[in-house]
């Protein structure tokens, strides 16, 4: 008996389950929210340099009323325009330039006059923000790439916690380290609203991001190994669904929070709470029996069997009947399992390639576009909405003109994207066995993290070759569909628990070979005076 078929006899998709999925499913509706937060809290106004009539104090100057024709006047003296006619977002004249006032004065007139930088601060339209980054430490002009930075610091710590937290999880479990990681979203993102410099901001944006990876991946661990094969991808899907429905919440709690330390507060301070109820979630019995914790699997399935209503069938499992219907899966797995094996055969070698490539280019050409939203010409809340909404996925109807098209097509091509991810999860945790399962998502996300760090990078040349970007973004994920032909079906697949399965191409209760069988028998027969002559 495989463990897939003890778990149906347990209960299969019973309440367990059900109540499993959901506490694991309703903290990611706010853990997808940090991870494009910073379309927000670091949204950028409309600006220009400090008037100098008005004196020295931006704060000051942005609580005055004036007449609407003085302000006019003076921002036509003061500020001079650009290419595009509009003011200058770097640049103040020296002096004014009162003959600007006269109805003949041309833009020859004051494109020949002395400028200089904003030496005295910006002003900043807070009619949509109230506070951002940008406005609070001025990081605009020179500064202007500091927001890109910050967003590339963020990805680098979904990276190592990528790579930390894979490896840990599977050496110490699932439950506890999705427990630290909400308690270090909640302490790291409450410090992150409270930062008064730029730098602590990026050090607990990065803390932030640590915490995103070890949350995202032991949630679908979680999920996929507690669940019946029949419903994997249906319980998967769940998890990417939430994952959706964060996007459209972070678009309610940006408008209703303005200010970026209250928005940041406000997705932060309920993990704490998902930090206490996580203590309830039951460990994999499917990683507990690979690591040799045999009794530890018996209490927690136990305890299953007893939500599902098969307290009888529970009680008739114990380490014996555990060990004797599982030998197969604690033989093959006896040895210890590194990062080297996702390398060490061909096969897992070839998966470990493949999917890395895909989950690069997935999250490179993902993070380009929805970075971006401020560039789409509309409402950056309604944006926001409607790349959320197209995971689901909808339809938009709207009258095509260059501005919508771009955007429809954006719209399309992130719903594409988004979908790419949910299948990426899901697909990731079946192609990898599980005992190195954790080290497997690792890899593929740490990959993504390397492109969400490279791709505001990119996003950065397109000052100078505007059509540059989408062009790399778009290659890129071409490249990874030519990778993901390479890679084997899972569909209606029993998860793979060893190396061998995944080598062998069997199935867990088809695993044992002829040269492998000698070695399971030696080992029964040395460990039968300790599990009672089994």
């Amino acid at each position: 008996m495989t463990f897939t078929e003890l778990l149906d006899r347990l209960g299969g998709t019973g309440r367990f389950q059900v109540l499993h999925v959901t506490l694991l499913v309703i903290p990611l509706l706010l853990t997808s929210t940090h991870n494009l937060l910073q379309n927000f809290s670091a949204a950028i106004p409309e600006h220009h340099c400090q008037i100098r009539l008005l004196g020295n104090d931006t704060h000051q100057h942005a609580n005055r009323t004036l007449d609407p024709k003085t302000e006019e006047d003076l921002l036509w003296i003061s500020i001079p325009k650009d290419q595009a006619g509009k003011l200058d977002k770097c640049r103040r004249f020296v002096t004014p330039q009162w003959h600007l006032l006269h109805s003949n004065a041309t833009n020859a007139n004051w494109t020949q006059a002395d400028t200089e930088p904003c030496h005295d601060g910006w002003i900043y339209d807070r009619s949509i923000f109230t506070n951002t980054i940008i406005m609070e430490w001025d990081l605009v002009c020179n500064l202007r790439t500091r927001r890109q930075m910050a967003q590339s610091i963020y990805m680098g710590g979904v990276l190592v916690g990528a790579l930390a937290f894979g490896s840990l999880a599977d050496r110490f479990g699932r439950k506890s380290v999705l427990s630290w990681s909400y308690l270090q979203m909640a302490v790291a993102g409450l410090c992150t609203a409270f930062s008064p410099t730029f730098m602590t901001y990026c050090v607990f944006r990065f803390l932030v991001g640590m915490a995103y990876s070890g949350i995202i991946l032991n949630c679908m661990s979680l999920v996929l190994e507690w669940v019946p094969t029949k419903v994997r991808t249906v319980a998967g899907t769940v998890v990417s669904y939430s994952a959706t429905i964060g996007q459209i919440i972070l678009a309610g709690l940006a408008y209703a929070f303005p200010d970026w330390r209250w928005l940041q507060f406000t997705a932060s301070l309920p993990f704490f709470a998902f930090f206490l109820y996580s203590w309830w979630f039951s460990e994999s019995a499917r990683w507990l029996v690979l690591t040799g914790k045999s009794e530890k699997a018996v209490e927690v399935l136990k305890k299953v069997a007893q939500i599902n209503g098969k307290k009888e069938e529970g009680e008739k499992l114990t380490t014996e009947v555990l060990k004797s219907n599982m030998q197969k899966e604690i033989a093959l797995s006896d040895s210890s399992y590194t990062f080297v094996s996702l390398a060490r055969t061909p096969t897992v070698r070839r998966i470990s390639f493949c999917i890395s490539s895909v989950w690069f280019a997935t999250s490179f050409s993902y993070y380009g576009l929805v970075m971006d939203l401020q560039n789409f010409g509309f409402s950056i809340y309604l944006i926001q909405v409607a790349f959320g909404s197209i995971d689901i996925p909808a339809k938009l109807i709207a009258a095509i003109d260059l501005w919508t098209l771009r955007t429809s097509l954006a719209v399309l091509g992130k719903g594409c994207l988004a979908s790419s991810f949910n299948c990426l999860y899901l697909y990731t945790g079946e192609l990898f066995p599980t005992v190195i399962r954790q080290t497997g998502m690792g890899l593929g996300s740490t990959l993504a993290r390397v492109g969400g760090i490279v791709a505001p990078m990119v996003r950065i040349t397109g000052e100078y070759f505007p059509y540059l970007p989408p062009i790399i973004y778009g290659t890129a994920t071409i490249l990874s569909g030519i990778a993901a032909v390479f890679l084997p079906e899972t569909r209606n697949v029993p998860l793979p628990d060893t190396i061998e399965d995944v080598e062998s191409g069997r199935m867990p209760e088809q695993r044992i070979t002829k040269g492998q069988e000698n070695v399971l028998l030696r080992k029964v027969s040395q460990e039968a005076p300790q599990d009672g002559g089994l």
